[in-house]
């Protein structure tokens, strides 16, 4: 089991950075509280793993030596402002494409909370579970623990706030058999590497030259939903370290926040006068 302190053995620090233009901090800070209650309460006692979340006020820069949870419009945003696949100093980083969800009819609450707990369990997107079937052949399993489990209709509520299902070590223990103790926060999984409905999970089968694809609950191919948008935890798993990108420095994603802002306040006026 993964044992995630700083090194002086407290809670992680995890930034939380609102980059939205659809979300405003006063609709961000309450799910702020929730989620440190659902890895105060629920996730720590299952994983050993403990953070303590602070808001980052607008155009602040975040403390020293911590992981970054960033919330965001999409992705196209992301790279705009500078956020990539590290924070500045080279740590973990969470992203929430907040309007994407919104668009798609998704929680945007529940991806902060998938984000988050997942950014816990594997802040290097580098663990996996090898499930051997033969001498030669066998299968990752990517260490995700809120993907089988992910779908918006298997969240649970925290103070009125949507936060993801979250698997329990035992889901990844393949000698577990079904029943015999609980795999996951809200009891919808029965047995180990199973997925609920909706749920999916990368895996990597040994030998066969596919790379990292996408396993789904229903066994129909994988659609564009499950295809990892540049700047996710699926699309950085795929894409050698050595490849990752740092963060700008936060006072240049700062002003590119800014100018950011005044080319959507331009092409909405353009749309205007049209």
């Amino acid at each position: 089991m993964p044992r995630m302190t700083n090194a002086q053995g407290f809670p992680i620090q995890i930034s939380i950075i609102n980059e939205s233009t659809v979300l405003q901090d006063a609709e961000v800070a309450p799910v702020m509280a929730a989620l440190q209650k659902q890895v105060t309460n629920d996730f720590r006692s299952a994983w050993g793993i403990d953070a303590e979340l602070m808001m980052v006020p607008k155009a602040a820069t975040p403390p020293p030596g911590s992981w970054w949870l960033v919330v965001l419009d999409d992705s196209d945003q992301a790279g705009a402002l500078g956020y990539h696949d590290l924070t500045t100093e080279g740590l973990p980083i969470g992203k929430v494409f907040a309007a994407s969800d919104l668009k798609a009819g998704n929680s945007w609450t529940v991806t902060a909370s998938h984000e988050l707990l997942e950014m816990l369990a594997d802040p290097d997107i580098n663990l996996t579970v090898f499930v051997q079937n033969a001498n030669t052949t066998g299968r990752l399993y990517a260490y995700e623990v809120c993907d089988a489990c992910e779908d918006d209709s298997l969240a649970y509520a925290i103070d009125g706030v949507l936060v993801s299902d979250f698997v329990y070590p035992a889901w990844f223990e393949s000698f577990r058999t079904e029943g015999s103790t609980p795999f996951d926060r809200t009891g919808r999984l029965i047995a180990p590497l199973t997925l609920a409905p909706g749920g999916y999970i990368g895996v990597f089968e040994v030998n066969s030259g596919s790379g990292w694809v996408q396993d789904t609950a229903d066994r129909h191919p994988a659609n564009v939903k499950h295809r990892g948008v540049v700047g996710s935890r699926r699309e950085r798993r795929a894409t050698p370290h050595d490849l990752w990108v740092p963060s700008l420095p936060h006072r240049k994603i700062t002003m590119n926040a800014q100018q950011y802002q005044q080319h959507l306040q331009l092409i909405q006026k353009r749309r205007e006068a049209a």
